[in-house]
């Protein structure tokens, strides 16, 4: 009987999100995913370019690759993104610090696709273990949210080009924050993503030797999979699926899949952890073992947590306290790279 209940907390909690989205045209747009690109007209041109990205080391690395400058004042950090957007607010990176004391640890946190508020819960909790905690907000979220936006519908959506820059965006932002962590004195640099956020979480864990540990919450290898099954991404779909095919989609989004980057993920000196619910519908949990399964195929096994709980019932009690112990014991080394529980 609790579980029919969570299974309609769940449902009610997908529909209010629901109210704000609105479907868009589908668009190609490979010129804002891959800058050097000219006059792609076809799908086809458009996979060719995602396959020559999967196979470049450079398409998540800053090119400056320079100490970066950051402003910080007052718990907050503020620099600029190294991907230009045309959009002011989203080009202009917030990240919001809960300082630990004496410590030389941080804990980055990606938030949820469109995440309304910060998270001080998560802040708190570990700041309160010892570890500074930076949440940045993603591309057109929060502080970087677009002017009369109802959603981030840019960060996601059936535009492929504007997706993948904006999932490149948020890698490079993130790989900068890391410097200029590192360059502020933390050494023992960990991050943490929630949905889309553990996407964003994965990709710079993949290509970022600096990051020592990486918790994935709720998320999954294709993110064309997610779209193309996920409940909470129906509009972008019913956009898609009149012009493209599923695995069309696969091949035009495969750099932003985790499971491009399994071998990468599955290096010695990276603790994994993986929490599922398996009532999820947004992210469904064949996906995701489908990841965990190819990382074991590389060589590890990542710790999972498998809870009996759906997408947003995560954050109900007891699953979020059980989720903040496992997090924890990962990030004080008490979970080796490659343990399973």
């Amino acid at each position: 009987m609790y579980h029919r209940w969570l299974d309609r907390w769940d449902e009610r909690r997908a529909r209010r999100g629901d109210t704000v989205k609105e479907q868009t045209a589908f668009a190609l747009d490979a010129e804002l995913a891959f800058p050097d690109s000219h006059g792609v007209t076809s799908l086809a041109e458009f996979c060719a370019l995602a396959d020559r990205a999967t196979l470049d080391p450079t398409f998540f690395a800053d090119p400056s690759q320079q100490d970066p400058v950051v402003d910080r004042e007052d718990g907050w950090i503020r620099f600029t993104s190294s991907v230009s957007t045309g959009c002011d607010e989203n080009d202009l990176v917030w990240a919001k610090v809960t300082e630990a004391k004496s410590s030389d640890r941080a804990l980055l946190v990606f938030h949820h696709w469109n995440a309304s508020a910060w998270s001080s819960k998560i802040a708190k909790f570990f700041s309160r273990r010892g570890i500074t905690v930076v949440e940045m907000a993603l591309p057109y979220h929060l502080e970087r949210r677009r002017p009369s936006s109802s959603h981030a519908e840019h960060m996601l959506s059936p535009n492929l080009g504007r997706t993948i820059q904006s999932m490149r965006q948020a890698v490079l932002d993130g790989r900068k924050l890391i410097r200029a962590l590192k360059c502020q004195g933390y050494e023992d640099i960990s991050v943490l993503g929630m949905s889309l956020g553990g996407w964003v979480a994965g990709l710079i864990a993949a290509h970022d030797s600096a990051v020592r540990r990486a918790a994935l919450l709720l998320s999954a290898g294709s993110l064309a999979d997610m779209v193309w099954t996920g409940r909470a991404t129906r509009h972008i779909r019913a956009s898609l699926e009149a012009e493209v095919s599923l695995d069309n989609l696969r091949q035009a989004w495969a750099p932003l899949n985790l499971e491009t980057y399994a071998e990468k993920l599955a290096r010695a000196d990276l603790g994994l952890q993986f929490v599922f619910g398996t009532r999820d519908t947004v992210v469904l949990p064949a996906l995701s073992q489908q990841l965990v399964s190819k990382l074991k195929a590389a060589g590890v096994t990542p710790s999972m947590l498998e809870l009996n709980c759906g997408h947003y019932s995560l954050s109900l009690p007891p699953y979020a306290i059980q989720v903040g112990l496992t997090v924890s014991r990962l990030l004080s080394g008490g979970q080796p790279p490659g343990a399973s529980v």
